[in-house]
């Protein structure tokens, strides 16, 4: 998988700088690289096409739930993590989630309130996700990490890089965590001291 991720983004960012973020071997990644795809990764780029073809028919309406509804309906045996996965990564975003949109502390936008006073805590899952961003020193410069965290498990539902610190290096990664959980009730960013808290619309 992280092989898979280095060839994707080479051209963008350079083999030495992904090897050495993901702390894995250059060697390891050229190998991989001829040894041509697996079984694994054919069926993943048949069902990929699938997807796409689906979401087209549904006017790029579909998230990952009724994509995979369809699938089993046309007897494509896959799991729903599967297709939120090949959606993430072929960048396949239902309409809906490109209306989403997020105000942060910024002397050109209008700051949103902070919501949850310090209290990281979550009854249900995508009631409260948490984002950030860091930075990731290598031999060719810095990879700024944004990552978005759900405060119910844990989990990491959505994440990007990026060479730039920007807006869109932020919306990426929370792009990435529509596309997978639908979007969150609130969400906060507490990203270069900045702390801003949003809610979906109604």
């Amino acid at each position: 998988m992280k092989y898979a991720f280095v060839e994707k983004h080479r051209r963008q960012y350079g083999v030495p700088a992904l090897c050495e973020a993901l702390q894995v071997s250059r060697s390891g990644y050229y190998a991989a690289r001829h040894r041509g795809p697996s079984e694994r990764q054919k069926r993943w780029v048949d069902l990929t096409a699938r997807i796409k073809t689906i979401h087209e028919a549904s006017r790029e309406s579909y998230g990952a739930p009724r994509v995979h509804v369809e699938l089993l309906a046309q007897k494509v045996p896959c799991c729903r993590n599967t297709v939120a996965k090949l959606m993430r990564r072929a960048e396949i975003l239902p309409k809906a989630i490109r209306r989403f949109r997020v105000t942060t502390d910024s002397r050109r936008t209008t700051a949103s309130p902070n919501l949850i006073s310090r209290d990281f805590t979550s009854e249900h899952p995508n009631d409260l996700w948490l984002s950030d961003i860091t930075y990731i020193p290598t031999r060719e410069g810095w990879l700024y990490l944004a990552a978005v965290l759900d405060a119910y498990s844990r989990a990491l539902v959505g994440w990007a890089m990026s060479r730039t610190l920007d807006t869109k290096l932020a919306m990426d990664a929370l792009n990435m965590a529509i596309a997978h959980r639908g979007p969150p009730v609130t969400l906060h960013s507490d990203s270069n001291n900045v702390i801003a808290s949003c809610s979906r619309a109604a």
